[in-house]
């Protein structure tokens, strides 16, 4: 069945529109890790700022984009992708030209806001727009690939603007396709929306905002330094208590932000699981291997950024090619498929060493690649097929909250992890001077910078054991990866049990208009 209302280009180029928005989210979620040295080098944050300037665009649309895909759902997902747009650009301006750590966090967040408004919207313009299942698993395939993909070639761009530029130009490259976005969303994309949206409760809104930002804030500061601060006990009882209660709420109201008997389908919630424990892995590898490239091998950002692109093209053919192999062996197989190359690699990135071997190397990331991408458009496209047309907003942002909250724990959690496992492997000289001990067990780019301005062979020496100690700690959250897709290996065997390969649309979904 194909959407009778709309050209073959029409479709096709929503398709364009709709990938070259989510290349700009997961452009904007990586090119900041090669600038971090930058940023610490002419802002100062702190290492817990650090921390903050890396999760707080991930953190903000984890915790918007069910709000953000309601209110698509209810005003339009055309009109919410350009309004959003536009105040993407905004916000890259004045991320770009922050001048301190603070401003720097707070226009991350505001980044985030806006890339809140347009994931749910690609997704479910995507949904509404190829009816036919068999598209519609391409089209996914395409959008996931490209996703991924962005990953991968944000590194290379930051790379190459920091060669040349200050770090804030890894920000402005934003505006030009936002640009783009704006003109070309205007003319080609359709308009759909929930023909009955009914109200959007605002005290639902409030629960799943402060839930999701305090559940996240516990975790991340648990992994980071524990049950030190009284802030973190306050973040995890409101957390907690506003999640229950929102789940509670959205089972009493005819139009809830988050159908939870959705969940109740053993596909849908193993489908949402995959991606948020693939997105918490390849955002956590993406960190992990910008810094060994810069600080531990010594390549410059551009040179750093080209190393990770072959992981990513894996990504890409992977993304391109789950349809076949849905086609051929199914949904539950493809999924394990991807869970088992994923954590193959991942053993084998637990033997770097601080001696770089780039082939071995290229190897392991492009298995990666592969795995994770079939896994996450697989359950993207379960997730979307299994809702009615006019909740695809809805589950649209469900499926991106999954996405961005794994990746967002991913860059937390094992962040922290390794950070705290770097400076237990750190061992330092005894005689070394008090004022320098702090900053190299920081961080290793801390460490790496104290080190220059030490004495030759004091310098070299720290900076061998910074490096050593760094990729100590890679071998072991390494390993925790690999354990964690063999887990959820076993898992999909289980909760993915006789999910057909072709997902049909529900013939009783409520008609939705699409227009120009």
């Amino acid at each position: 069945m194909t959407n009778p209302t709309l050209s073959s280009a029409r479709k096709w180029g929503t398709l364009v529109i709709c990938c070259l928005a989510q290349l700009l989210i997961a452009l904007d979620m990586t090119v900041l890790h090669l600038a971090i040295p930058a940023i610490s080098g002419s802002l100062k944050p702190s290492a817990t700022q650090v921390l903050w300037i890396a999760d707080m665009y991930g953190f903000a649309l984890a915790g918007l984009l069910i709000t953000m895909g309601n209110i698509g759902d209810r005003i339009g997902r055309k009109k919410l992708l350009l309004i959003g747009s536009a105040v993407f650009g905004i916000a890259s301006v004045l991320t770009a030209y922050a001048n301190g750590p603070e401003m720097l966090i707070g226009a991350r967040a505001l980044l985030g806001v806006a890339g809140a408004t347009l994931m749910p919207s690609t997704l479910s313009l995507i949904r509404n727009v190829f009816t036919d299942p068999k598209e519609r698993t391409g089209a996914i395939g395409a959008w996931s690939g490209v996703a991924v993909l962005g990953i991968g070639f944000g590194p290379v761009i930051a790379g190459t603007l920091l060669a040349h530029f200050w770090w804030g130009s890894v920000f402005l490259i934003n505006v030009p396709v936002v640009l783009v976005l704006l003109i070309a969303g205007f003319f080609v994309l359709p308009e759909s929306r929930n023909p009955n949206p009914g109200r959007l409760d605002a005290l639902s809104v409030l629960l799943s905002v402060a839930g999701m930002l305090g559940v996240v804030y516990t975790i991340k500061e648990i992994a980071a330094s524990g049950f030190k601060h009284t802030d973190v006990i306050v973040a995890a009882v409101v957390g907690v208590v506003s999640l229950v209660l929102f789940v509670h709420r959205q089972g009493k109201l005819d139009e809830p932000l988050i159908d939870v008997k959705l969940f109740a389908q053993r596909a849908f919630s193993a489908t949402i699981g995959t991606t948020v424990v693939a997105m918490f892995v390849q955002l956590a590898l993406s960190l992990a291997l910008a810094q060994y490239f810069q600080l531990v091998v010594g390549w410059s950002p551009l040179k750093s950024g080209l190393a990770g692109l072959p992981g990513m093209l894996g990504a890409l053919t992977g993304g391109t090619l789950a349809g076949v192999f849905v086609s051929k062996f199914g949904r539950r197989a493809t999924v394990m498929l991807g869970c088992v190359l994923s954590s193959t690699s991942f053993v084998l990135l637990a033997q770097t060493k601080v001696d770089v071997n780039y082939p071995y190397l290229v190897l392991c990331v492009v298995l990666c690649g592969f795995g994770v991408a079939m896994m996450l458009t697989v359950a993207t496209d379960t997730v979307l097929g299994v809702v009615p047309k006019e909740r695809a907003g809805a589950a649209s942002a469900i499926s991106e909250t999954a996405n961005e909250l794994g990746g967002a724990l991913g860059i937390a959690i094992l962040g922290s992890v390794l950070g705290a496992m770097y400076r237990t492997n750190l061992q330092l000289p005894a005689d070394l001077p008090g004022n320098v001990v702090e900053p190299i067990k920081e961080n290793i780019g801390a460490a790496v910078a104290t080190a220059s301005q030490l004495p030759g062979d004091l310098g070299t020496l720290i900076v061998n054991t910074a490096r050593h100690a760094y990729v100590d700690s890679l071998g072991i959250t390494f390993y925790a990866c690999a354990g964690l897709m063999a887990a959820l290996a076993v898992s999909v065997w289980f909760t993915m049990r006789g999910v057909p390969k072709v997902i049909e649309t529900e013939e009783d979904a409520v008609p939705e208009p699409v227009t120009a």
